[in-house]
């Protein structure tokens, strides 16, 4: 198979759950959660004679949404009855919208091999969510849960300008910052508040024209969104250089095999005879309502990274970890602030060790018990010569799970630094007097083994010898 001479055309479907309080056009809760059909009501329900009402709030975050995907935010939009028959849809329709949604013609731009890239959002339109089908793996009875039905949802559809899983991956974290950057959406995939669909097609480089495409629904996870795309590019470019045709379709992706499997059959333009919504008049969004929205917009992870790397002095490659994570940049500019010291070391301690301690964490930055000011506490101790790099990390291990205060964990341990010059010259002596062919040997030119002999100083002094009164005795020892 010749996979240099194909490329893949995607495009993705996100659905993003909005972090309003009730459901988009009724007052149930929207709490996760709760026990099975206790947030319903006659509206979300479906029953006959009820009228839904248009949650101000979910239009309000609609808006935040298209001003931060630089689209166009339409004037007047209009909901729409998308008709389908499936268990978990009460009313036998969903409420979405159809030819005339809330945002169109935006655009995302994300960093890829050949650098930055601008993918386009053709549209972003509100709608109510499903229910949800229980099924009993053990074969038993499948059930319908409703409290979900009517929950609202954002749609975000890119144009096909994604060329690989990586940046399918690279599209949709960036996506899902900026809605958690926001705050209408809380980002997670495997709660179901954030679901991803990808339309995956190939084509040989250089043509023009589309071929195929194949719908790949629900991945809840980057890894699985990577995955499912490598699997179906691949399969694709089999099925063109084998003479078959890849026919469109539906397909979900099973993650133990690590294969896509076919679904249902899916036509070019799927039957749901949309027509508008009879029971809620168009929309009209006006300039000073989407001003105020303006006003009132976050610093977004782009322009965060930029001010850091400006007023941090931090890499592109620093800021960017650091503001992937709304919670952890915030963790960060805390620290930057309490300490009062380099803002680069911060970033080093954050990235390299703090992120390390929460890796397994689903709580993120919030599983540690590290303040931002406890953080600050332990650099300190380190510029003031008390305790050395080891012992600090050490240090900041126990801190991390007991919130202890860094300097009563260095008295507790014992972790000090020893900057005695007595106390280090007789370290050293004992070492050198031990280790005499590796003197000569040392003296004989190969002055690679000095880190022999700082390794077994700072073991005779437990790890807590202050490295540059040590590295300088040693010198004076060994070099005579």
């Amino acid at each position: 198979m010749a996979r240099a001479d194909w490329e893949a055309i995607i495009g993705l479907e996100v659905h993003a759950q909005l972090l309003t309080e009730s459901k988009i056009f009724c007052g149930c809760s929207t709490a996760f959660g709760a026990p099975p059909n206790t947030q319903t009501c006659p509206v979300c329900l479906g029953l006959p004679g009820t009228l839904p009402v248009l949650n101000e709030k979910a239009v309000e975050y609609g808006v935040r949404v298209g001003l931060a995907l630089n689209a166009k935010i339409r004037e007047t939009s209009v909901f729409a009855r998308k008709n389908y028959f499936y268990p978990d849809l009460p009313k036998g329709y969903q409420i979405s919208q159809d030819d005339l949604p809330i945002c169109y013609d935006g655009h995302l731009v994300i960093e890829t091999a050949e650098g930055e890239r601008k993918v386009g959002i053709i549209r972003a339109h509100l709608e109510e969510d499903a229910g949800k089908n229980v099924h009993d793996p053990a074969g038993g009875p499948s059930r319908v849960d409703l409290n979900r039905a009517g929950v609202p949802l954002m749609e975000i559809v890119s144009a096909p300008d994604i060329r690989s899983a990586d940046e399918a991956v690279e599209y949709l974290k960036n996506l899902r910052s900026i809605l958690v950057y926001l705050g209408v959406n809380d980002g997670n995939l495997e709660e179901g508040s954030m679901r991803c669909d990808a339309n995956v097609s190939v084509r040989k480089k250089g043509e023009t024209g589309y071929r195929t495409r194949v719908e790949i629904k629900n991945l809840n996870s980057f890894r699985f969104l990577k995955q499912a795309i490598e699997y179906e590019v691949d399969r694709q470019i089999r099925t063109w250089e084998e003479g078959g045709q890849v026919e469109p379709e539906t397909r979900q992706f099973d993650a133990q095999a690590g294969v896509t499997r076919a679904m249902r059959a899916k036509s070019e333009a799927e039957d749901y005879r949309y027509f508008p919504e009879p029971d809620l008049p168009p929309l009209r969004v006006d300039e000073a309502f989407v001003a105020k929205v303006r006003e009132s917009l976050p610093e977004l992870p782009r322009e965060k990274a930029a001010r850091f790397q400006r007023d941090y002095q931090l890499s592109a490659y620093d800021a960017s970890v650091l503001v992937a994570d709304k919670e952890v940049a915030d963790y960060y500019e805390g620290a930057v602030e309490a300490y009062g010291g380099s803002a680069k070391t911060v970033a080093n301690w954050v990235i390299n060790e703090v992120l390390r301690l929460i890796k397994e964490s689903p709580e993120g930055i919030r599983a540690t018990r590290a303040e931002p000011a406890k953080l600050a506490a332990l650099l300190r101790l380190l510029d003031e010569g008390k305790i050395n790099a080891p012992s600090a990390k050490t240090i900041l291990e126990q801190v991390h799970q007991t919130g202890a205060d860094p300097e009563e964990v260095m008295r507790q341990k014992g972790l000090e630094q020893v900057s005695d010059v007595a106390l280090i010259e007789a370290a050293v002596e004992k070492v050198v007097a031990a280790h005499p062919k590796e003197l000569e040997t040392y003296r004989g030119g190969k002055k690679a083994l000095f880190g022999f002999f700082m390794g077994q100083v700072m073991k005779e002094l437990r790890g807590q010898g202050d490295p540059k009164v040590v590295q300088a005795a040693l010198r004076k020892a060994l070099d005579g």
